[in-house]
């Protein structure tokens, strides 16, 4: 066998079994975001107020939620504390129990929770008529929170990995306590 003959037999070779090996996840590594990093963005993220229908309705984020990984499976919950005016009285507090999705923006390199709904509204000082348009409400305000203020922000500056995943990630999944990007370069 001649010399380029060779070399083209092993050229083909050697792309044949990368080829092999990316499409069957061999290249493929996996890096993962823990609650604590994230909610340590929230906390960064402050507070929002907003008010619905003219004045109608005044919800006010005072405290960065709490956010929890993977409960239910696949999804963030978010926990948070709310203060709401309904017709310019006084706010009273509103305990709030919601889920989300997750969403990655490669054009800001920045994770944000995805479509966040409200589960449970508590609160002692409010009726049951006032429910549902303060359930809407608390959920326009989520979904502006969140859709505004990313939960993690992969750095240019950051660990190795971290620069990798501004490059290199293919897909995310929650996981209970941590976020998951999966990285490849195919």
């Amino acid at each position: 066998m001649n010399p380029i003959t060779t070399r083209i037999l092993l050229a083909a070779l050697t792309l044949l079994l990368a080829c092999s090996a990316w499409s069957a996840g061999f290249l493929e590594r996996e890096i993962d975001f823990s609650e604590a990093d994230i909610q340590a963005q929230v906390d960064k993220n402050g507070n929002l107020e907003k008010s619905y229908g003219n004045g109608t309705i005044v919800v006010a984020l005072n405290e960065p939620p709490r956010i929890r990984l993977g409960e239910p499976p696949g999804q963030a919950t978010i926990a948070a504390r709310l203060h709401i005016a309904l017709l310019g009285q006084p706010a009273v507090p509103v305990d709030i129990i919601g889920s989300a999705g997750l969403r990655y923006d490669d054009h800001a390199k920045a994770f944000y929770l995805d479509q966040p709904v409200t589960h449970s509204v508590q609160s002692a000082a409010l009726s049951p008529e006032a429910e549902p348009l303060v359930r809407q409400a608390i959920s326009r305000l989520l979904a502006r929170y969140f859709r505004d203020k990313p939960i993690y922000v992969l750095r240019e500056d950051g660990s190795a990995q971290e620069r990798a995943a501004r490059w290199l990630l293919r897909s995310i999944r929650i996981e209970p306590g941590r976020v998951v990007a999966v990285l490849s370069p195919v």
